[in-house]
């Protein structure tokens, strides 16, 4: 039996700005909590490319079905 492929998705439920850190916590098995802290640590210590990968995201990766 193969193993279940796991798919990044925006989360429609968790979500704070656009669900970007609820899907990584999701795909990551972690709790979104922490994604945001990495990703609001990564902004202000990053030089702000973290802004620029979460918009990335955003724009690449797909909400949730539902």
């Amino acid at each position: 039996m193969a193993p279940a492929s796991r798919k990044l998705y925006r989360s429609r439920t968790n979500r704070m700005i656009a669900g970007v850190c609820g899907g990584l916590g999701d795909f990551f098995g972690i709790d979104p909590t922490v994604m945001r802290l990495l990703f609001a640590a990564g902004a202000l210590f990053g030089f702000g490319s973290f802004i620029l990968i979460y918009i990335v995201i955003f724009i690449v990766v797909p909400e949730e079905p539902l």
